[in-house]
């Protein structure tokens, strides 16, 4: 199997590093001379190429790793399907639903494996959170909080809704299976015109289920923080914490002659495997080109984020207005 990496960047370069340590990596495709050259030192049997036509002409390359800023997903990832390719595409797979339901459509003619990079839904913590919740330890789902803070990392293309938000809501749809009803928008531009660096999204789900997701560049510290509350019990993922990420608490509240007591419970760790999430998602991606399984973060995957992201953003223009989400068209909200 040979595998090409276009785009070389942040995040490029550890998928270009991950591969290359699962021994598929043929050749690394960037527009940036100097990234090449870096890169051709740390990897010197790795094949440097700044032509992307010349990836799409080579029927040696199987694949194809699509790390480009997000603008370009969607044609880079038409022409690594046209001509033949299976595709991982960083988040978010388009900028608009409308083509990434052409890319999946498209994908599915060819007979191509397409899947979407949410990391976080390949991170052990957040499957075995995922596994207390369909256990029923936490009892129904009530409420979910994200956080996704840090300084730095400022973009120019794009907002920090689109920059950091794709990951945290992934995890939400998968964590409560379903699309939410209605979602707001609010948030604050300061270092460049028409860029928002801080973003507060609230969602609506069925039967009064709530979720809200607060991501800035702005901050002082990082912080990476996932709040699940259920009837029963609450749970923290704490990405930043060096121990103890994973945390459940007992939901202790009573009534006592007319007040609400809360009774402050110990934190029980969670222990779960500690596997790069990186690793087992790209080891998913070669699973899925071997087998031809539907990869876990298909493109249905990430066009549900993309519907929560576009309706997001148009409540963020109309500075918080609510919009609701219009009904599904073709593509299933639940995984199969």
């Amino acid at each position: 199997m040979k595998i090409a990496v276009i785009g070389a960047g942040y995040w490029g370069a550890n998928l270009v590093r991950v591969f290359n340590q699962l021994g598929v990596l043929d050749r690394v495709c960037d527009l940036s001379a100097e990234r090449l050259s870096r890169l051709a030192t740390q990897y010197p049997d790795i094949k440097m190429e700044s032509s992307v036509e010349a990836v799409w002409d080579d029927p040696s390359i199987n694949a194809v790793v699509i790390a480009t800023p997000a603008e370009s997903h969607y044609e880079m990832a038409r022409k690594s399907l046209m001509a033949g390719k299976d595709t991982f595409v960083e988040k978010p797979l388009t900028l608009r639903c409308d083509d990434a339901e052409k890319l999946s459509n498209l994908a599915e003619r060819q007979g191509l494996i397409l899947m979407v990079g949410h990391l976080l839904e390949f991170h052990p913590a957040i499957t075995r959170l995922q596994e207390l919740i369909e256990q029923g330890e936490l009892g129904r789902l009530e409420y979910i909080y994200s956080n996704r803070l840090n300084l730095g990392k400022v973009r120019r293309e794009e907002n920090a809704l689109w920059s950091f938000a794709p990951h945290d809501i992934s995890v939400i749809l998968l964590l409560l299976k379903q699309l939410p009803i209605q979602v707001t928008a609010t948030g604050g531009t300061y270092l460049q015109p028409n860029v928002a660096d801080v973003t507060v999204s609230t969602m609506l789900f069925d039967r009064g289920v709530r979720a809200h997701l607060f991501v800035s560049w702005l901050h002082p510290y990082k912080e990476q923080k996932l709040v699940v509350v259920g009837e029963r019990r609450m749970a923290v993922f704490d990405d930043v914490r060096k121990t103890d990420k994973l945390q459940v608490y007992d939901k202790r509240i009573d009534l006592v002659d007319g007040q609400f007591v809360a009774e402050k419970p110990a934190a029980h760790t969670i222990s779960f495997p500690s596997d790069e999430p990186l690793l087992l998602e790209c080891e998913h991606f070669l699973e899925c080109i071997q087998t031809r399984q539907t990869p876990r973060t298909d493109s249905h995957d990430g066009w549900r984020v993309l519907k929560v992201l576009e309706a997001s953003q148009r409540s963020l223009s109309m500075n918080g207005e609510p919009v609701q989400l219009e009904p599904l068209r073709s593509l299933e909200v639940v995984r199969a």
